[in-house]
């Protein structure tokens, strides 16, 4: 029963940091990167979403809270305790049913400015991509520009994800993060935005994944004497 815009909270709750790849060596010919990659990776991007965070402290706590009510009315309906939602699980409690599609649609009205001013910051850097990457195609002689998906094997000298990305530092080093009154997204910003909303995601659930790992081998690990 997981909106969309759910997930897209959730990300506005997750601080990432991102450890930049090591430098691409001179590419010629073949070369591949993405917009998102590279608009993760942007400072610009980086710095608006921390202001985000802290323009929309009580909108983003709101989310939180509201998704961990979701969460245990979502396990109050699991009467057999197996992880999932069977269709006489869901109609056997109609008002739980009924707490739920509520709280879920205050999440969506909590989380529309936080991804408004999500959307608004990452249209500014879509803006200029196309010069972006035509200055790089052009200082490194790139000839066909693939995406990652596109190639089954490359060496990793052909992704210039790092040359995108210091281009687009220098051309665009900060983004407005408030929108004008009659601004409305393109379909393409707002593409753009879920796919970097999940690409944060799931370096934050990576992050996490690994400090659990850490901390389960260092309390295995045995005590000297």
């Amino acid at each position: 029963m997981t909106t969309k815009t759910t997930i897209l909270s959730a990300v506005a709750l997750a601080g990432v940091a991102f450890v930049a790849a090591p430098a691409s060596a001179q590419v010629a010919g073949i070369a591949t990167s993405s917009p998102e990659a590279v608009i993760v990776r942007s400072q610009a991007r980086i710095n608006a979403y921390q202001q985000i965070e802290t323009q929309y402290a009580a909108q983003i706590q709101q989310v939180r809270t509201l998704r961990q009510e979701t969460a245990t009315l979502q396990q109050s309906l699991d009467t057999n305790k197996d992880g999932q939602l069977s269709q006489q699980e869901v109609q056997a409690n109609p008002t739980v049913v009924q707490q739920i599609q509520q709280k879920e649609q205050a999440i969506q009205t909590a989380s529309q400015p936080i991804v408004l001013a999500q959307t608004y910051a990452i249209e500014q850097l879509i803006n200029d991509y196309a010069n972006v990457q035509q200055q790089v195609i052009n200082q490194k002689k790139i000839q066909i520009m693939l995406t990652p998906d596109a190639i089954q094997w490359a060496p990793e000298v052909v992704n210039v994800t790092d040359d995108l990305v210091n281009v687009l530092n220098q051309r665009v080093p900060a983004v407005q993060i408030t929108p004008p009154a009659d601004w409305r997204p393109r379909q393409e910003s707002l593409q753009t935005q879920q796919t970097v909303s999940q690409v944060i995601l799931q370096v934050a659930q990576q992050q996490a994944a690994q400090q659990a790992a850490q901390q389960q081998q260092q309390q295995q690990q045995p005590t000297g004497r």
